[in-house]
């Protein structure tokens, strides 16, 4: 049986609108019937009888506004995902990185973490890790107790492998963690150098400066304008000749701050020019 549609389209253009005028979410780029399935499956799980009624909650509780964002932007994440692009990581960026007496990275909206165990993996890896300190952030607080917990489905474990073994792993992808019925916990020495902690790439302020920021993903869900914000965000907190990593439909190109940087090649890796 289908389930009921609770929220009509004309509904998701309101909410569209006073999510960004409340908040400063921009959704109107997302895809409407990919947001407007997600908004129907959030009333069905916390019974939502009308739409009135979830558009209330949204706009009197910001507490509940996390929880809406987090399941509109659900971010879809796995280990080492788009190989190629943690090749990039592992052949051009950390043996430049290598050369720093402290390496920073910047994982931006990073979910329930498993970027940022494939950063310390490969950090091992390269023998980086010991000088080395990953600042996983997100918006969302019940994420990063995903990500602090460093459990994950086993289920999972046969697509994390491959990944690895495609962006060039090593070792056995199974000696990084401890597997127990349904679930792994990762090695507790991959949570060593990592950072975990709640950051609204929108509204909060630059908190370190760092070599290398990877923001996968979470750039699509905005508009144009939000974009140059966080983009002024991370090039506040990128050191001359760091690096920034992008989605691979996010771009640079047409930022006000692409003629600082430039492209090192096609994993949207872009390099930040030294300043005179």
């Amino acid at each position: 049986m289908l389930e009921p549609s609770i929220v009509k389209d004309e509904e998701v253009e309101y909410l569209i609108k006073d999510v960004y005028e409340m908040y400063g979410y921009d959704f109107s780029e997302y895809s409407r019937a990919s947001f407007k399935r997600r908004v129907n499956r959030i009333c069905l799980i916390d019974r939502f009888t009308s739409f009135a009624e979830l558009r209330y909650t949204i706009l009197n509780d910001p507490e509940y506004l996390k929880r809406f964002v987090e399941e509109i932007t659900v971010n879809v994440t796995e280990m080492f995902r788009d190989p190629h692009f943690f090749k990039s990581l592992r052949e051009k960026i950390l043996p430049q990185l290598g050369t720093y007496p402290l390496i920073r990275i910047w994982v931006a909206g990073c979910s329930t973490g498993e970027e940022a165990y494939s950063i310390a993996i490969l950090l091992k890896e390269a023998n980086l890790y010991h000088k080395s300190l990953i600042y996983g952030t997100d918006l969302n607080p019940s994420v990063l107790e995903t990500a602090r917990s460093g459990v994950f489905p086993l289920q999972q474990m046969k697509t994390y492998s491959e990944n690895y073994m495609l962006s060039g792993g090593k070792k056995d992808f199974s000696d990084y963690y401890t597997a127990n019925y349904d679930s792994v916990r990762f090695d507790k020495s991959l949570q060593e150098k990592l950072i975990l902690s709640t950051h609204n790439l929108v509204s909060d302020s630059s908190f370190n400066s760092f070599q290398l920021i990877i923001c996968r993903n979470v750039l699509i869900y905005f508009d144009r304008e939000l974009q140059e914000r966080v983009f002024k965000l991370f090039d506040n907190s990128l050191e001359n000749l760091g690096y920034l990593a992008l989605g691979a439909k996010e771009t640079l190109r047409f930022s006000k701050l692409d003629r600082n940087y430039h492209q090192i090649d096609d994993q949207r890796i872009w390099k930040k020019a030294e300043h005179m």
